[in-house]
């Protein structure tokens, strides 16, 4: 007879219990760019919508960032290191492949003996990574995981490239999930665009390019049909979102994916996310800052339905129905 291998089974729900986000000190505006390139505040504001974003100092790294937010996701979880298991770090901009950031950040935050894996989705990274943690708690592979989307932008955009480097910033969002009587994180809604990778590739391994005009076509008109997806998913109508959280790429992008969904039969009263305004795009963190900003803001309430969708170099795409702990 054949031995029979036992495979785990945890809880029937997941949630967040927490979350948190970090910003470098250094704040920079469009004046302040306008001195090193060909551009004017007026112009990045109608072009993109930011106003001014955050640049890590050149001793700051991804990792130490990434440290900062998951200390204030346990804080705000009321959780010790001990009770988390696992750590996922998505990003894409690790100075080198190995090693990995989420081993180093579960060791510095206290997390011992953790499982630790980076998860490179690009600015989808956080959605795949909540999605993954979800499962994962809900397999019984964990009991509780942090998940924190960290990037140092400026260490891949060249900047005086007045194409990319008036959108990207640095910073930290991060989510604790964990078991839950009532379900608080939706299936995931998520695929990839491989045709189009060369919309957003990493140029001569160093510096960030993308096809403005394609991707914002792209994303204009594919990403709100994941966003719905989601929400189907989770066995909602879209009247019963409140807030709509998508990857902070891109003012018009975000108006764009927002004017979509009411057009479909989200409510005209939606919460849109405009973090980028002040924080630029940080690519795997912009969804857990922007979540953890409006909560401070007020914008976002305990026990609110937040939509959110990320999107980027992949072409990857991720969205998931939350509710905000």
């Amino acid at each position: 007879m054949s031995p029979v291998l036992h495979q785990k089974q945890g809880p029937a729900a997941t949630r967040i219990l927490g979350v948190g986000s970090y910003q470098p000190d250094r704040v920079v505006t469009n004046d302040d760019l306008s001195q090193i390139m060909d551009t004017n505040d007026q112009w990045i504001r109608e072009r993109v919508g930011i106003v001014e974003r955050r640049f890590a100092e050149k001793d700051e790294l991804l990792v130490d960032m990434a440290v900062k937010a998951g200390h204030a996701a346990l804080a705000d979880a009321g959780l010790e290191p001990a009770e988390v298991d696992t750590v996922i770090v998505p990003n894409c901009t690790m100075p080198s492949p190995i090693p990995n950031a989420a081993g180093q950040v579960a060791d510095r935050i206290g997390i011992k003996a953790a499982g630790a894996f980076d998860l490179n989705a690009a600015c989808a990274g956080f959605c795949y990574g909540l999605g993954v943690a979800s499962d994962l708690v809900r397999a019984g592979s964990a009991g509780k995981v942090l998940v924190i989307g960290a990037e140092k932008l400026t260490d891949v955009v060249d900047p005086v490239d007045r194409a990319n480097a008036i959108i990207f910033a640095d910073g930290s969002g991060a989510a604790v999930v964990g078991p839950s009587e009532e379900p608080g994180i939706g299936p995931v809604a998520w695929g990839s665009a491989g045709d189009l990778v060369d919309t957003i590739y990493m140029r001569e391994h160093r510096y960030i390019y993308q096809e403005g005009q394609s991707v914002f076509r792209w994303a204009t008109t594919q990403i709100a049909p994941i966003a719905m997806r989601a929400v189907e998913l989770a066995g909602l109508q879209l009247s019963d979102v409140d807030v709509l959280i998508p990857h902070q790429a891109n003012l018009r992008i975000v108006d764009a994916i927002a004017k979509r969904l009411k057009a479909k039969g989200a409510r005209e009263d939606l919460v849109v996310a405009d973090d980028i305004v002040h924080s630029g795009n940080t690519s795997s963190a912009s969804i857990p800052m922007a979540l953890d900003h409006m909560r401070k803001a007020g914008t976002v309430k305990s026990g609110d339905v937040v939509l959110m969708v990320g999107f980027g170099a992949g072409l990857s795409y991720a969205g998931q129905v939350v509710i905000c702990p």
